[in-house]
């Protein structure tokens, strides 16, 4: 029952090689998992046929202009008030 000084303390530090991997994989065969995930990923894009592009680039354009004309509208609604308050 009695216990060894180095038991009672804790067991050496093992050294990296003899510790166990609690299943995990190294850090090699974890980045080529890593890299085989993103390729078949890759794999999986479609690209956009050419009436497609059109037509999202079309939608962007016009909603960057509907957004234009509101900040537009609100700097000179707001520069207004401004110098409607503070005298200008």
């Amino acid at each position: 029952m009695s216990e060894s000084p180095a038991e009672a303390v804790g067991a050496p530090a093992e050294r990296a090689a003899e510790r166990p991997s609690n299943g995990r994989p190294n850090v090699f065969s974890r980045i080529v998992i890593f890299v085989r995930q993103v390729v078949a990923e890759l794999k999986k894009v479609v690209a956009p046929t050419r009436s497609e592009l059109m037509t999202y680039t079309s939608v962007v354009l016009v909603f960057l202009l509907v957004v234009m004309l509101f900040v537009t509208v609100l700097d000179f609604g707001i520069s207004k008030l401004v110098f409607w308050v503070f005298g200008g």
